[in-house]
């Protein structure tokens, strides 16, 4: 069994951040990620030569608006670039045929450089690569006689700790792990009613061989009433590298892919001309089918920016033996890349401070 300070249950960016927070500090953790890769709900498009060619997660961070984005740029050395929007948009579904439109921007949207997974690898790096577990789903914690908490990873006990932090999906945690009988019947119905932002979202990357749009004055942008794609933006990580990306509108259960790529093929050369019909590639990444993301109750809830959590999910419990971690416990950008860096500072700095404290009863 391994024995660690502290295990941290989920290797997105929010568990990721608290590891590396507490690595930084001098305090070991070790990660244990459900899913093949490290990333949660971060997945860059990468091609044949390790080169980032789209975010099929999330793309967009605000750092003049967003502190904690802004200094982890910073302390990992990670560029970012302007999100293009130089040009008119297109209105698709709002008249017979789509019309041009100007359409204002929203000042200080960037993109990182290779692609948002280049957060994953930057704050991963320190960390030993012992100390990262994929593919290790954790089905359990239970507290032992000892006063630390174990961790059962297919149907045995794996991981003794003397602090755990659960960073993965909040409602996944509720499904998927076993959690100590002492704590509260409430805390069980707060995760199960917190939603995880974009959960049950689909998203298309479509690649060409240049940004055709730009030189016809468009910017890439495209809002829709009609779809499949409600919104598209350009996602070009320059010339060379051209893509448009899209939200696709078609509900969790009814994306059926061959007919889907079909219908945004059409809908991309409706709004955009002959060119758009000839993609280099199209890739659709669709977050509802993974487990260790969307739960059932994401798929039917209503969409909404999650507001700020219950208190509950940012306190200790078991005498501060355990803790909740992701982005959608943060109190600033909720759900947001801002959130789960914030919510990974947070938790490390109260496991830290736990312990320097000695509150924390082990042994």
């Amino acid at each position: 069994m391994y024995q660690t300070p502290v295990a941290i249950v989920g290797g997105g960016l929010a568990g990721l951040t608290a590891a590396r927070r507490l690595h930084d500090a001098g305090l070991a953790a070790m990660v244990l990620e459900a899913r093949p890769t490290l990333g949660g709900r971060i997945d860059s498009l990468v091609d044949d030569h390790g080169r980032c060619r789209g975010d099929l997660g999330p793309s967009w961070i605000w750092p003049p608006f967003q502190p904690v984005v802004q200094q982890w740029l910073d302390h990992l050395s990670l560029a970012v670039f302007d999100q293009y929007e130089s040009g008119d948009a297109i209105l698709d579904g709002f008249a017979p045929q789509p019309v041009r439109r100007p359409l204002p921007g929203q000042y200080g949207m960037a993109r990182v450089v290779g692609g948002q997974a280049q957060f994953i690898r930057a704050m991963s790096a320190p960390l030993p690569d012992a100390h990262l577990l994929t593919d290790t789903p954790v089905e359990a914690v239970e507290t032992t006689e000892d006063g630390k908490l174990r961790l059962w990873v297919n149907g045995r006990p794996t991981v003794s700790a003397e602090q755990v932090v659960l960073a993965a999906p909040l409602r996944i945690i509720h499904a998927h792990i076993d959690l100590p009988a002492a704590l509260t019947p409430q805390l069980a119905d707060t995760l199960a009613s917190t939603p995880t932002w974009m959960a049950a979202q689909a998203k298309v990357v479509v690649q060409y061989d240049r940004p055709f749009w730009r030189s016809m004055g468009l910017s890439g942008r495209v809002a829709s009433r009609t779809g499949p794609l409600f919104e598209v933006h350009d996602h070009s990580f320059g010339d060379d590298a051209a893509a448009l990306f899209g939200f696709i509108a078609t509900p969790p259960g009814q994306r059926h892919e061959e007919g889907l790529r079909e219908a945004i093929i059409e809908q991309l050369e409706r709004c955009f001309g002959p060119p758009a019909a000839a993609p280099v590639s199209l890739t659709i990444r669709d977050w509802a089918t993974d487990p260790w993301i969307c739960a059932e109750a994401d798929l039917t809830g209503p969409v909404e920016h999650p507001r700020v959590a219950s208190n509950q999910l940012r306190q200790g419990h078991l005498d501060d033996r355990l803790w909740f971690c992701s982005a959608e416990t943060a109190t600033q950008s909720p759900g947001l890349i801002e959130g789960a860096l914030s919510a990974g500072d947070s938790t490390a700095n109260a496991i830290l401070q736990a312990r320097e404290a000695n509150r924390l009863r082990v042994g």
